[in-house]
């Protein structure tokens, strides 16, 4: 019964950030699913919205503002990123490290200090309702909303022209090009958007927990993939709808399950490990279904 209770009064909070962190799952799935541009850029780019943000709000830049703001460090980091590897012919992942190391110094720069307390002053939460700060019934709703339009809005992107040009361009970036796409301006404009959300996400995740910290990005690109990889295992990712609802979906749950283990009583040390070895039997499942048919056999990896 105890542990009953406890996942009970948990669900409110998890849920709430796993609405936060969906920003960032789906500025993974972007450039991963959709561009084939595995990146790493999210996790300096969610902290440089936190930062950026934070100080911002502490001189007393309107709210709005600040996460507008903070979207645009993000964006631009995520174009770097993207410029860097088209430029100079560096792989994708490296080039991503590369930025996002370099974000940790900038970050520390921005704020001049490790971490700044936003308490005492105003946020979006607040602006809107004095009680959206404290009341998660409030809270969650508002977030649900600003994810939901972020998801229709990518929908609607989506079906349009230019929208199946940056999908033809993750498809097969050579057709693309013979098609007249510039692979330049969806390739940089695809990564620098999707830095943004995890910037934005950044930027609401410091005004709900009142602080930012430079090393409140730790391990959030991991959060954020097996996040997707849950979601893309629970609906699928055959459509577009399905692919801009699986990183939301798969946010949710993996949060849920974060509240599980701590209500179980496990060490906040080892949920790594607990989250980690469910992502593991969710990508494992279709294979075991198969059984041995399902296996690589060895003189297959051989080749």
């Amino acid at each position: 019964m105890d542990f009953l209770n406890s996942y009970i009064g948990l669900i409110p909070v998890t849920m709430a950030q796993s609405l936060i962190y969906a920003f960032v799952a789906t500025g993974i799935m972007l450039p991963f699913r959709i561009l084939s541009f595995p990146d790493l850029t999210s996790e300096g780019a969610f902290p440089l919205g936190g930062c950026v943000c934070g100080v911002l709000l502490s001189i007393g830049v309107d709210p709005l503002l600040a996460m507008t703001v903070a979207a645009m460090a993000g964006f631009a980091a995520g174009c770097t990123t993207a410029f860097v590897h088209l430029r100079f012919g560096i792989n994708t992942l490296l080039a991503g490290i590369l930025v996002m190391t370099m974000l940790y110094s900038i970050n520390l720069r921005i704020m001049g200090r490790s971490n700044i307390a936003l308490f005492n002053y105003e946020n979006i939460f607040s602006n809107i309702h004095p009680d959206l700060n404290f009341d998660y019934t409030m809270k969650i709703p508002f977030l649900a909303a600003l994810i939901g339009i972020v998801v229709l809005g990518f929908f609607w992107f989506f079906k349009t022209e230019k929208g199946v040009g940056v999908r033809a361009v993750g498809a097969n970036p050579e057709m693309a090009e013979a098609q007249g796409i510039n692979i330049w301006t969806a390739t940089i404009g695809g990564v620098g958007i999707a830095s943004a959300l995890s910037a934005f996400g950044g930027a609401l995740l410091v005004q709900s927990q009142g602080f930012a910290d430079v090393n409140m990005g730790f391990g959030i690109l991991i959060n954020g993939l097996a996040a997707l990889i849950i979601g893309e295992a629970i609906i699928g990712r055959n459509s577009v709808l399905r692919q801009l609802l699986a990183p939301v979906v798969g946010a949710m749950v993996y949060y849920q399950l974060v509240s599980f283990c701590l209500a179980l009583g496990l060490p906040p040390s080892d949920l790594k490990l607990a989250t980690g070895a469910f992502v593991l039997i969710m990508l494992a499942l279709p294979t075991l279904k198969k059984g041995k048919a399902g296996a690589v056999r060895p003189e297959k990896l051989r080749e």
